[in-house]
C-alpha cells in the first residue's frame, strides 16, 4: 500500500467480538480471547508496513472485571503469558517499540501487574514505535483520575484553579496522545467509554467482523477510507 501524506500515524482499536466468534464456532466463549491475542501479535507488523507509528488497543475495560470467574482467570493467564513473551520478543527490541499500559492496572492480580510493569520498564527508552494497551481502562474513569490529580495539586498549592486548561488536563490523563482514527470490530456502533478525552477529533470506523477475523486487508481498507475523508477539526 502506498503511504500517502495523510496516512494515519496513530490508530486506536477496540478489540471486540472474541466471545461471539468462539460461540459461532461452538467453542467456549473465552476461547475467542486466545485467538484474539494471536491476532494482536500479527498487528504490529501490519501497522509497520503501512506507516503507522502508534497503536492504542482497548484490551480490557473496567466493566470486564465482572466477567465469570472461569473466563476472567483464562484471560489473566493469556495476559500474563503474552506480556512475559513480549519482554524478550526480538521484534519489539529490534524495532524499538515502547509498550505502555494505560488504566487502573494496579487492580489486576499481582502476577499480571508484575508482567505489565516489567514489560513497560524494559521498553521505556524506545521511541521509534509505541503500543499502548488500555487495561482496566475506562475513559470516564480516566477523567475522574485526572480531576483527582489536579485537585491534589491545587490542595498542595502547586497550581491554582485559574491554571486549569486543556494542556493541564493533557498532562494528567493516562495518555495525551490523540489517535487519528479508531476502529471498532464486532459490529457494535458505539464508543464504549474508549479514549473519551483523546478521541474528540478522531475518525471512527465500525466493522462487522469480529476481532479474531480481522486481517491486514481490513486494516488497509480502513486506512484507504480514512485517507478519503476530509478532516476539518471543527473548522
Amino acid at each position: 500500500m502506498e503511504k500517502k501524506n495523510n496516512a494515519p500515524k496513530h490508530i486506536g482499536i477496540i478489540l471486540d467480538g472474541n466471545r461471539r466468534f468462539a460461540k459461532r464456532l461452538m467453542q467456549q466463549p473465552w476461547k475467542g480471547h486466545e485467538w484474539g491475542a494471536q491476532k494482536v501479535e500479527n498487528l504490529f507488523s501490519w501497522c509497520k508496513d503501512v506507516g503507522v507509528k502508534e497503536l492504542t488497543l482497548y484490551a480490557f475495560s473496567m466493566q470486564n472485571f465482572n466477567r465469570p470467574k472461569d473466563e476472567f482467570d483464562y484471560l489473566m493467564k493469556i495476559f500474563k503469558d503474552m506480556f512475559e513473551k513480549a519482554k524478550t520478543n526480538k521484534e519489539i527490541h529490534e524495532n524499538k517499540i515502547r509498550v505502555r499500559f494505560i488504566g487502573r492496572i494496579e487492580l489486576f492480580p499481582p502476577e499480571v501487574y508484575q508482567k505489565m510493569t516489567e514489560l513497560a520498564e524494559a521498553t521505556k527508552k524506545y521511541s521509534d514505535y509505541t503500543v499502548n494497551f488500555a487495561m482496566a481502562y475506562g475513559g470516564r474513569e480516566e477523567l475522574v483520575d485526572a480531576i483527582k490529580k489536579i485537585g491534589r495539586a491545587i490542595e498542595a498549592g502547586e497550581i491554582t484553579d485559574s491554571e486549569i486548561n486543556e494542556e493541564l488536563v493533557d498532562k494528567n490523563v493516562y495518555m495525551p496522545d490523540q489517535p487519528d482514527f479508531i476502529i471498532r470490530t464486532g459490529g457494535d456502533h458505539r464508543t464504549s467509554n474508549f479514549l473519551v478525552w483523546q478521541s474528540s477529533y478522531s475518525e471512527w470506523f465500525f466493522l462487522e467482523k469480529t476481532w479474531p477475523e480481522f486481517e491486514k486487508e481490513d486494516l488497509v481498507q480502513c486506512i484507504a477510507e480514512f485517507q478519503s475523508r476530509e478532516r476539518r477539526f471543527g473548522k
